[in-house]
């Protein structure tokens, strides 16, 4: 997305508004869903126990519920990954955001890597579910960044993820560049973590960024459309 062909309601489809604390209660996905219809944003991101919920407050809107899946930590077996995402799903999340396994990313296991991603993405695809994979680049090298990158362009899911915002640090624009550099048109990149206002979104999206999570959705459209003069 050019920022010159940017509005406000196509900036609000970019956005996961998201609520991922341990504390959520029933009153804090009521707020966000009606947040998120209200505003047209394109999911909401919580953890796939709401996701009923979500889905049943979110219904006729348009706006996706997307469940987090293994998440924030990622180190959970690749079968009890799959038993989560399928029961999400059959819960009504339209779209699934999964840790990968970063230990053994950093281990250099790629084959691993590259089975856990194909078997997300494969029951992704067989309900016309959307998939997201989580790198948590904060806790990667630039080259295990790529690493991951490469095992996505083969396997396609449909974005990959900088950050789960749960780890010392969250989205930068290098990273992203970086990542959409890597697995070119096929895939697309989603920025999270640490994104809270219009100037590091606008910076996200610059980099190549096509969904933007974050609790801010708000302010950051807010923002956006201040710099518009509206």
């Amino acid at each position: 997305m050019k920022i010159e062909e940017l509005t406000v309601q196509k900036l609000a489809g970019m956005m996961d508004h998201t609520f991922l604390k341990a504390y959520a209660q029933e009153e804090d996905f009521r707020k966000l869903c009606a947040e998120a219809r209200e505003h047209g944003f394109a999911m909401v991101a919580i953890n796939s126990v709401p996701v009923r919920l979500c889905r049943e407050l979110l219904e006729g809107s348009g706006v996706h519920v997307g469940a987090a899946v293994s998440f924030p930590l990622g180190q959970t077996a690749i079968e009890t990954k799959a038993f989560e995402t399928e029961k999400a799903i059959g819960d009504g999340a339209d779209e699934i955001d999964y840790v990968l396994n970063i230990g053994e990313l950093k281990m250099g296991h790629d084959d691993y890597i590259r089975r856990e991603m194909e078997t997300i993405v494969g029951i992704c695809r067989r309900h016309g579910v959307l998939c997201k994979v989580i790198f948590e680049n904060c806790y990667l090298t630039k080259e295990e960044i790529v690493r991951a990158a490469v095992i996505a362009r083969e396997v396609k899911p449909d974005f990959i993820k900088t950050s789960t915002g749960f780890g010392p640090s969250g989205a930068t624009a290098e990273d992203v560049r970086l990542m959409k550099e890597t697995v070119g048109e096929d895939v697309k990149v989603k920025a999270a973590g640490g994104i809270r206002d219009w100037e590091t979104c606008r910076a996200m999206i610059e980099a190549g960024a096509e969904r933007i999570g974050t609790s801010a959705s708000i302010a950051i459209c807010e923002g956006f459309r201040k710099s518009l003069g509206e």
